[in-house]
């Protein structure tokens, strides 16, 4: 299996948290980890048997240019004020052509209830481009906007990058249509 973890992070948190379903997927063979800022999404497909891809929930969606800017207002130290996860998924390729993927968010903990996720936007991102959902999207809670991440959310992401890599062996089918 090969496994690519695509990421938006402006204070830190987005990151953390890929990087840890990273380390659950490695277990289960190769993961390529890549920002968003930086990589470019037209070969996503090419050998790659999973496509996971997070970021904060920025005013209950993925992120914009106009939130990018308020996060660094705010002392975001880290992501790209013109290009996120909204600007990676638009560029990737129309067509591809059953790849599974699952998607996640950070959102502060006292949103829990509140509509609109990143992770929802961008798994309906991908199924429009005709990837295959693998598991509903999964949210990770920060105390604030610049975190810190909530106690254990670290090993959650790790477990569940765990389980995502055993549907994968398994050849799992599709959780959502």
């Amino acid at each position: 299996m090969l496994a690519l973890v695509v990421y938006e992070s402006m204070f830190g948190n987005s990151e953390r948290i890929a990087r840890a379903v990273a380390a659950g997927l490695a277990e289960h063979g190769g993961v390529v980890v890549q920002d968003v800022a930086t990589g470019v999404p037209g070969d996503i497909a090419a050998g790659v048997d999973l496509l996971v891809a997070g970021g904060p929930t920025h005013a209950m969606s993925m992120s914009r240019t106009s939130t990018r800017v308020d996060a660094v207002r705010q002392g975001a130290g880290q992501g790209n004020v013109g290009r996120g996860l909204r600007e990676w998924l638009a560029a990737a390729p129309d067509d591809l052509d059953g790849l599974a993927f699952t998607t996640f968010d950070t959102r502060v903990s006292r949103a829990r209830r509140l509509p609109g996720s990143a992770a929802k936007g961008a798994a309906r991102a991908l199924r429009r481009r005709h990837a295959r959902l693998l598991t509903l999207p999964e949210s990770f809670f920060v105390g604030d906007v610049a975190g810190p991440l909530d106690p254990d959310e670290v090993e959650r992401a790790t477990a569940w990058g765990r389980k995502i890599g055993t549907l994968v062996e398994q050849g799992a089918p599709s959780t959502a249509g």
